[in-house]
């Protein structure tokens, strides 16, 4: 087992152990220790690549809230996707995000962008990629990240019943090829990044929609206020 395998929490690691034996993995391990030998600045920091996973084991998933890769400014990412650690600047898609959340529910916006506490009510914040070099967004897109989240995504829409996935923009929806629509619901829209959240996000009804179905299959709604 790689390192990089190693890192993976304990309860995901038997649902991706198809993926982290394959010498793709290997090779993503490789890259980004040679990245860190280089010198080069890697966001989030190594303790928070798989933040995401280390918050939820498998059955405790209900939503599924995917992002592309990680903040790459420093001090923004944490592992979670669209959230940042408090005391960092709320960023812009975040921003949309509470616009429609307050328009859809009548809920304020916290004062700060972590959402650590939805990761406590079974929202997996997760992004396709978990690594980025610092100020080059998208730098470590195809290394091998997709191949993992894509596991994450089919072993919980296979092995679960009445998800709520939520995809915003065309590189998330690209994901439900891996979901069984007949079996969960897929919210899908326009991304909320600045460039396209007027093009449908606003307006899209997601996080009522998400409770409403969770409700219809006798599971608690989210609190979406709750943050932390």
């Amino acid at each position: 087992m790689s390192a990089l395998a190693g890192q993976i929490p304990a309860a995901w690691q038997g649902p991706l152990s198809g993926v982290t034996a394959k010498p793709a993995f290997d090779a993503l391990s490789r890259f980004l220790d040679a990245e860190l030998a280089a010198g080069k600045t890697i966001y989030p920091p190594r303790a928070n690549w798989f933040a995401a996973l280390a918050d939820l084991a498998p059955d405790d998933v209900r939503v599924v809230i995917l992002g592309q890769d990680p903040y790459h400014g420093a001090g923004e990412a944490h592992g979670l996707s669209f959230s940042v650690p408090h005391g960092v600047r709320t960023p812009p898609s975040l921003r949309n995000i509470w616009q429609e959340i307050a328009r859809d529910l009548g809920i304020t916006p916290p004062q700060h962008g972590n959402l650590a506490g939805w990761s406590g009510q079974g929202v997996l914040l997760l992004n396709s990629v978990l690594t980025v070099e610092a100020d080059r967004a998208g730098s470590h897109a195809r290394r091998g990240w997709e191949a993992l989240t894509d596991a994450v995504i089919a072993e919980l829409a296979l092995r679960h019943e009445h998800l709520v996935f939520m995809l915003w923009g065309a590189y998330a929806q690209k994901k439900a090829a891996h979901v069984d629509a007949q079996r969960h619901c897929v919210l899908a829209s326009a991304h909320p990044s600045p460039l396209s959240a007027y093009r449908g996000f606003l307006g899209n009804g997601h996080f009522s929609a998400a409770n409403a179905y969770l409700e219809q299959h006798g599971k608690a709604p989210v609190d979406w206020a709750r943050v932390e």
